[in-house]
């Protein structure tokens, strides 16, 4: 479904992105771990055309979309769920999933997929005309996979969905990542929670300073002794239990 083949990128003068070589296939949960700066999130904003790619390819189920507009590619199936959750505040739930069907011409179903979102996070529904700002942050945080959702995509990316949510709302979160791949909806995670992501990931990739260092199947970046040694820690109690 995405193939990304030699993609660099830069701020400015600064080279975040070295070389990357990706690749997932449709119904795919793929997490990328690392520690904070190695680039995990240039790479989404790479992709979802928020950041220019200074060289490589990257297609998306067959297309080459380096280069074209963030609402082309969001058109195409790919939506962004960035990191810090980025709702509107001011405006209310129900106004805050509405502009996630922005880019589509299929109005008259579109009414089906909000109740599809609704029903995914009830929370919503009883908060539909709070403002977004009102919500906690775990509810803010299904408040943007449910707006990334009505866009109808194929692929979502979710930048650090579980980053400051207590112990039970990242379970939750985590139980409805796993949901959305059941109906079929391909995904790209990157978590710092590595031992969270891999629980529920088919593949993995750790990226380090711009590039990527190990790629595997889930249960052999488990078993990877650097993996551990950096990413796993002790303790933690299994997000798929």
């Amino acid at each position: 479904m995405l193939k990304i083949r030699n993609l660099h990128a830069s701020y400015g003068n600064v080279h975040v992105l070295k070389g990357i070589s990706l690749h997932i296939a449709q119904g795919e949960i793929v997490t990328i771990i690392g520690a904070n700066g190695a680039g995990k999130s240039t790479l989404l904003k790479a992709i979802s055309g928020l950041v220019g790619a200074g060289k490589g390819e990257i297609s998306f189920e067959e297309t080459s979309i380096a280069g074209l507009s963030a609402d082309k590619i969001v058109r195409l199936g790919i939506s962004h769920v960035p990191e810090g959750r980025r709702i509107f505040a001011k405006l209310s739930v129900g106004d805050n999933l509405t502009l996630g069907s922005f880019s589509r011409e299929d109005r008259e179903v579109v009414g089906e997929d909000l109740k599809r979102v609704l029903s995914l996070f009830p929370v919503l529904g009883n908060k539909y005309h709070q403002k977004g700002g009102t919500l906690s942050g775990g509810e803010q945080q299904m408040l943007a996979i449910g707006r990334a959702l009505m866009s109808r995509p194929k692929l979502v990316m979710m930048d650090e969905p579980s980053m400051g949510l207590a112990p039970k709302m990242v379970h939750q979160v985590f139980r409805i990542i796993r949901s959305l791949k059941e109906t079929g909806t391909t995904i790209l995670l990157i978590e710092q929670n590595a031992r969270a992501a891999l629980s529920i990931a088919d593949r993995g990739y750790v990226m380090e300073m711009g590039n990527f260092t190990i790629e595997g199947q889930r249960d052999s970046l488990f078993n990877n002794n650097e993996v551990k040694r950096a990413y796993l820690g002790k303790g933690y109690r299994e997000i798929a239990e």
